[in-house]
């Protein structure tokens, strides 16, 4: 054993149940442990096989973990061991990852692997003690492994451990339960019919809740906050409503912890049988199981999972035999490392406050945005035309501008229903500014967005072009023709613009005077107080799953791809899906390319096919370099690769743009759009006019004053100034 301890080894294993996104973190842990000089090993089948020992635990290369990145489940396994609860079991694990000399593991996993990790942590030196007595290990090996270090990553379907806001799986669950609700409400509605969804979750809502959110559904029911005496009522009250209002279906997701306020499980089938008998519905049961763990990870699982398993590495290589165990998680999409156990006995103490009926308590430890979804979600849920509108509505015209996004039509229904069951009238404008001039104006009613939760594109219409100086007279008798009192701009850059410059002629046109609000909705992700704007995450799904079907087909040959991306002067999607997509060099606009790169990006791919390389990936972003073009780099590597390998391109295009919207834009986006609302609402009764613009950041929603937009972007290339993304540059570049 001695002659292994040259340098340092660490272990890495999945244990509990799978997730999307498992393998990736997986990849992440090996290859940023083997940059930085260590070894590393997997054990295969958890617990199982750290007792099984032999060539269950084994060493892993950089090309081991090179086309993983994509696929579900674990490649490395993940099994129940029995025997690794009792000490014996514990004793032959720890003797087993001696004979590699790895005393520092990553555990991939939820609160029970993660406890029975701390266990062993604290067993390690009488075990250790014990293997000396036996002979079985020498003093050398006893003194050089005198503790073990350990980091915890949470991989999790349900997202309920305290001390991250993602679980790793969680955003992957979210899509297929989503996926499934869209398919439900397309044959629902052909048939008039209603489906409750049972997901899973016993001891935490967020898939329950927010697939509600993002699938546009009628009710939902979660461990965390049951529904009052009487709930069975009200639910088929809501759907009659929604049915009265126009709706052709019903859905009603339902979390299979849930119960009433006694305690009293809920099941889906009860659901099905209460809505039957009171409102004569033909009712169909849904239970998802176990495809929420199934299937591609998404866009986020992927480089989201890298970041911890890379952050998980610099924690163990940097710890020592004091140091406390940490989980690695996320907050507001940077790394977030806190107390191990204290996050796990937090976790556990939802349960238990759920299981003693402390609900409110419960809801207060999942967090303020999981109650504000909640809130949000009833408040969807039960906005419907008021029955006595007051006698002069405000009117709230809702307009797009710049870009097409995905998720503006999911804004615009947020909008348009939470105004109405505000008492104001809902005004639709078609074909953006120009559509404005023109008179394209109409009232929507609560019917008239029916579906527009998962629908892409925009019903509205879209255009990136801006009132000129000749246009701001129409556009103000355009306010004042219909009597505009407020306007919601969803948008990107343009739009931005727009309303910026609306509000700086405030003087000039009085009809300007009015409250306004911007929405960040960009593909590019480029706009000003948001670190994300409807539609990126959409985009960057897109992007990586063509990046998927490129690395297939270029299975069969020695080959450089070359894939340019959208984005303009920002590169969030070349980065993001750089990381997500396992790509070995990127170019940003924000950086350049220069000659001297190209040099060093040719040598270095020459000598990866020359050790035995088969595929190179490069992304560029659409900007980078107005003479270094796509297809400059691909002319330039085909001839400085001469036979070694080939080399495509691949442009992306506008495809980016379309599709569906996420699950996470479908959520951003109705939360953004119920901020609107409240602003110009208080704006309303306030009788004040400010301007404004929403902002995401550090997970809260922040509205800014228009006029303080110059001094938070960079004009020249319509990007902020702040950029919280290119931090991550350094991991990409370590993982490459």
């Amino acid at each position: 054993m001695a002659g292994l301890e040259s340098k340092k080894s660490i272990g890495v294993l999945t244990s509990g149940g799978d997730a999307q996104g498992m393998n990736a973190a997986v990849r992440a842990v090996v290859r940023a442990a083997l940059h930085q000089g260590a070894a590393v090993y997997a054990i295969d089948e958890g617990y199982q096989g750290m007792v099984d020992g032999g060539s269950r635990i084994h060493p892993l290369s950089w090309d081991d973990v090179g086309r993983i990145l994509h696929r579900g489940g674990t490649v490395i396994g993940t099994a129940r061991c029995a025997r690794f609860r009792e000490r014996e079991g514990r004793l032959q694990a720890a003797r087993n990852l001696l004979q590699s000399g790895i005393d520092r593991l990553v555990i991939i996993g939820g609160d029970g692997s993660l406890t029975g990790a701390d266990t062993f942590r604290q067993e390690w030196p009488g075990l250790i003690a014990e293997l000396r007595e036996r002979g079985e290990i020498d003093e050398a090996t006893a003194q050089q492994h005198p503790a073990l270090m350990i980091v915890g990553l949470v991989g999790s379907i349900d997202n309920d451990m305290v001390g991250t806001d993602m679980t790793i799986g969680a955003d992957s669950a979210l899509h297929r339960i989503t996926e499934a609700i869209d398919a439900l409400t397309s044959t629902a509605a052909s048939h008039q019919r209603s489906f409750v969804v049972e997901v899973m979750g016993r001891h935490c809502g967020y898939l329950a809740l927010t697939s509600a959110i993002a699938g546009g559904t009628d009710y939902v029911l979660i461990p965390e906050n049951p529904p009052d005496e009487g709930w069975e009522e009200r639910m088929c009250e809501l759907l009659r409503r929604g049915r009265a209002a126009g709706r052709r279906d019903s859905i009603v997701v339902v979390a299979e912890g849930a119960a009433d306020r006694a305690g009293h499980p809920i099941s889906g089938d009860y659901v099905r049988r209460v809505l039957e008998e009171r409102l004569g519905e033909d009712t169909r049961v849904t239970i998802l199981g176990h495809v929420q763990r199934g299937g591609t990870p998404s866009a986020y699982d992927r480089w989201m999972s890298t970041l911890v398993g890379h952050a998980a590495v610099e924690d163990l290589l940097a710890a020592t035999p004091d140091s406390e165990p940490q989980l690695i998680g996320v907050r507001y999409n940077r790394i977030h490392r806190a107390p191990l156990m204290q996050c796990v006995e937090q976790t556990r103490a939802v349960a238990r406050l759920i299981g003693e009926q402390h609900y409110a308590k419960a809801m207060e430890m999942r967090g303020g945005s999981f109650s504000a979804m909640f809130d949000i979600f009833k408040a969807m849920a039960e906005a419907l035309p008021s029955i006595a509108p007051p006698a002069r509505p405000r009117r709230i015209a809702i307009i797009h501008g710049g870009a097409l996004a995905p998720g503006m039509n999911t804004a615009a229904r947020a909008a348009i229903r939470l105004g109405l069951d505000r008492g104001h009238a809902m005004l639709g404008v078609r074909g953006s500014f120009s559509g404005l001039i023109d008179g394209r104006i109409e009232a929507l009613s609560w019917g008239d967005v029916e579906g527009w939760t998962a629908l892409g594109g925009a019903e509205l219409g879209a255009s990136r072009q801006i009132p000129a100086t000749e246009q701001l007279y129409p556009v103000a008798r355009a306010l004042e023709t219909h009597g505009v009192d407020g306007l919601l701009v969803i948008g990107g850059w343009m739009a931005y613009q727009a309303a910026y410059r609306l509000h700086s002629e405030r003087e000039r046109y009085p009809a300007f005077k009015i409250p306004m609000i911007c929405l960040p909705a960009s593909i590019d992700n480029n706009l000003p107080g948001s670190e994300l704007s409807i539609g990126a995450d959409t985009a960057l799904n897109v992007i990586v799953e063509a990046l998927d079907r490129i690395k297939q087909s270029a299975m069969a040959a020695r080959r450089c791809f070359v894939v340019e991306v959208m984005g303009r002067h920002c590169g969030y999607l070349a980065l993001m899906s750089g990381l997500a997509g396992g790509a070995e060099r990127i170019y940003l606009p924000e950086e350049g390319i220069t000659l001297k790169d190209l040099q060093a990006d040719v040598e270095r791919m020459i000598a990866s096919f020359r050790d035995g390389r088969r595929f190179y990936l490069t992304i560029r972003n659409e900007r980078a370099n107005a003479q270094y073009t796509t297809d400059f780099l691909c002319r330039l590597f085909e001839e400085e690769g001469g036979h070694l390998f080939d080399v495509r391109q691949a442009v992306l295009g506008h495809v980016q743009q379309g599709g569906n919207p996420s699950p996470f834009d479908r959520i951003l986006a109705t939360r953004l759009a119920a901020h609107g609302i409240d602003f110009l609402t208080g704006e309303l009764n306030r009788g004040t006019a400010a301007g404004a613009f929403i902002g995401l950041a550090e997970g809260k929603v922040t509205t800014f004053p228009l006029k303080q937009m110059p001094d938070m972007i960079d004009s020249p290339n319509r990007r902020p100034l702040e950029q919280w993304w290119l931090a991550l540059r350094p991991v990409l570049e370590a993982l490459a």
